[in-house]
């Protein structure tokens, strides 16, 4: 089972983008045509197992999706067949006398439901061949980059459509959050189908000006084949590969565009190295390591001539190199090198400072830095590095204390680089990079063995050990442990496990925090602030860290309601269940506090009347959420009006429950995440649905 899932996912990757652009073209519905090629891959979950994997799995996943989408166009125009029919009889009996042996009373001559056919045969004929030109995944490009969406969403969907990945790996790619992607791609196939984009390639002028936003995801699918964001495997050979020849076909299209060509010789000259980049077992090798007689000269040679191809077109041009020249005359500088000793590192700082005034984004800042550390000593570098451990688009990004250990080793700083490398190999997602860190930890361990270490840090806990002793200790209820530890979390994410508690100092601290909540509001800032001084002072910590960074004060933000649209389209929304869905309209139409709502037992309503005393609040709701009352309550008279979906356990049977089946209240987190995952897909100006502004849309709409 589990190698024929792997087969499955591997097909995949491999074919999704072939099979989109392909029912793309025959249901003119990109959302409509993702949906069917995952109909199909389920198919494939479903056989698979049983009958084994075809010979040529990606046919039958294209055979599969083919015949559903074919099956959908009969099913649309049999339905508008028959529409026509009836406005067809509606009119005649308007215009025509309406007695039993008019013909008002007979269907028109020849008017039946098409079965989408001609009739003869099974009809596909009307169809194609379904198969997809050469040109359909460069279609399917263009598609998903197109001006009506905004760039994120373009990038988003695209890695989705073409590359067939996760929204948790293009969160990744990103550096956001999966919620946000998944409310991008969302967004990104509505707009389309609203807009009826079509599945063609842009005209000669316009294809310039969409080529920006192309080229940018043509490089993020490059990278997670370079580098997977998750899994067993570093490389991920289809993706490279696709993606080179994606950029060649970009390259043919628009021969003019310097960038195009920039694009190319990078990703050739990158990919030259595929082959010196993992170890026997499939460890990541460092690029001052790798044996240089592995890379590919063809695939250098090629990514030379796309270079000068670059360099001519941008001459022709006039104008300056964009970021993508630079980035591929770095790669150049790396190739042009015999040995790693004999790399220009002066002269890759400096295009990286060119790079970084064209393209300041956190990461190219941080490849600057490698690029100092070599050029000027490892003391510049990382004074660069530790200016980048505030920004909080890195702090879950591991490359940053990768570096940073790198450059504490060179400086002889054992200890704290086994730390970073420690911290780094946390927050992979990818084993062999997991691994290739852990090792590095335990070289610096060896190194620094004979490294006198200052007394009070020797044989103390590190942060993780102190953590989980806190929150297991006792003295706090299950909330509290809940709130706890989502603090201490993200601070063992910021600092890593095994960083010591004697070194935690307010300087420390402040860091800490500015690193995982710069950007939150105060009192998100607070509450974090407020769980660290209950831990510091339990451990107990030096009194000066103890007290924690500033509190921050402020005035908290107005609570947005919900728009109309959105509202509409989350009452439309099919599966939701019903006691969310009863939850949710309760909430609107009452306007009431959520804890007030989740706090109602049965015999706190007065089902008639339509009201109810929850504490000191009044409660009052409409017919909407009084018919959803009487379907989700039935024959119940005892316990929560809200329940959880399974039994109490016994620490909770104290609580109140329902006495019928033993189940507790609906918890107010619960609650909350529920309605968050709904509403990422149904957003449209992704301020972040919660149960709050979902109320305050009620109060909002009662005051009208």
């Amino acid at each position: 089972m589990t190698d024929v899932r792997g087969a499955v996912g591997a097909v995949w990757k491999q074919e999704s983008a072939r099979i989109v652009a392909a029912l793309t073209r025959l249901v003119h519905d990109v959302g409509l045509a993702e949906e069917l090629a995952q109909d199909a891959l389920v198919s494939a979950l479903e056989q698979w197992p049983g009958s084994g994997v075809p010979e040529n799995p990606g046919a039958w996943l294209m055979a599969v999706a083919r015949r559903r989408a074919v099956d959908t166009i009969r099913r649309a125009r049999t339905l508008e067949d028959k529409q026509g029919l009836l406005a067809h009889e509606a009119r005649e009996r308007q215009r025509q006398d309406t007695s039993p042996g008019s013909a008002a009373y007979g269907a028109p001559e020849g008017a039946r439901p098409s079965d989408g056919g001609d009739g003869d045969g099974d009809g596909d004929s009307d169809f194609g061949d379904g198969a997809g030109g050469p040109d359909d995944v460069l279609r399917l490009m263009f598609l998903s980059c197109h001006p009506v969406l905004p760039t994120p969403a373009r990038a988003a969907l695209t890695l989705r459509l073409v590359a067939g990945l996760s929204a948790a790996e293009i969160a990744r790619a990103f550096l956001v959050t999966e919620t946000v992607v998944a409310r991008r791609i969302a967004a990104a196939k509505r707009t389309l189908a609203e807009a009826r984009v079509p599945f063609e390639l842009p005209p000669g002028p316009e294809l310039t000006e969409r080529l920006a936003s192309v080229l940018e995801v043509v490089y993020l699918i490059f990278n997670e084949g370079y580098t997977a964001t998750g899994g067993d495997d570093l490389l991920r050979p289809g993706l490279t590969l696709e993606a080179l020849r994606l950029g060649r076909l970009l390259a043919g299209l628009a021969p003019a565009e310097p960038e195009v060509h920039g694009l190319v010789a990078l990703m050739e000259i990158q990919e030259s190295r595929a082959g010196a980049r993992t170890g026997p077992a499939g460890e990541p090798v460092p690029l001052h390591e790798q044996n240089r007689g592995r890379w590919d000269p063809l695939l250098i040679r090629r990514g030379f001539a796309s270079m000068l191809r670059a360099r001519d077109t941008a001459r022709a041009a006039g104008g300056p190199p964009g970021p993508y020249i630079l980035q591929a005359a770095i790669a150049v500088t790396h190739a042009q090198a015999p040995t790693a000793a004999d790399t220009d590192w002066p002269g890759i700082a400096g295009l990286y400072e060119s790079l970084v005034r064209l393209l300041p984004t956190p990461v190219v800042r941080l490849n600057r830095a490698v690029a100092v550390g070599h050029a000027h000593g490892p003391r510049a570098g990382l004074a660069l590095v530790d200016g980048l451990a505030a920004d909080s688009a890195l702090r879950d990004y591991h490359l940053l204390p990768g570096v940073r250990g790198d450059l504490l080793v060179r400086l002889g700083r054992y200890d704290e680089a086994r730390r970073e490398f420690e911290r780094a190999a946390a927050l992979t997602a990818n084993t062999a990079e997991r691994a290739f860190l852990l090792r590095r930890a335990d070289t610096a361990a060896l190194a620094g063995a004979h490294t006198a270490l200052p007394a009070e840090t020797t044989g103390a806990p590190g942060l993780a050990a102190a953590a989980e002793a806190f929150l297991a200790h006792g003295g706090l209820d299950p909330a509290s442990v809940r709130s706890y530890a989502q603090t201490l979390t993200r601070l063992r994410r910021t600092l890593g496990d095994g960083f010591p508690l004697a070194g935690l100092t307010p300087e420390t601290v402040a860091g800490a925090f500015t690193t995982a909540w710069s950007t939150a509001a105060p009192a998100t800032w607070n509450r974090h602030r407020s769980a660290f001084r209950s831990f510091a002072a339990w451990v107990p910590l030096d009194p000066a860290a103890a007290e924690g960074p500033p509190r921050r004060s402020g005035t908290p933000s107005a609570v947005r309601p919900i728009s109309p649209e959105a509202l509409g389209a989350l009452w439309s929304s099919p599966g939701i269940p019903l006691r969310e869905r009863t939850l949710w309209r309760l909430l609107y139409e009452s306007g009431a506090p959520v804890t007030a709502v989740l706090a109602l037992d049965l015999t706190d309503l007065d089902r008639d009347d339509r009201r109810a005393r929850s504490g000191r609040h009044r409660i009052v709701w409409r017919s909407g959420a009084a018919r959803l009352l009487d379907e989700l309550i039935g024959d119940r008279t005892e316990g929560p009006v809200f329940l959880t979906g399974r039994r109490a356990g016994p620490a909770r049977r104290t609580a109140a429950v329902d006495p019928g089946t033993g189940r507790a209240r609906l918890s107010y987190e619960r609650a909350e995440y529920l309605f968050k995952r709904t509403g990422a897909g149904l957003d449209p100006d992704g301020g972040g649905w919660t149960l709050k502004r979902l109320g305050r849309s009620g109060r909002d709409g009662l005051a009208r």
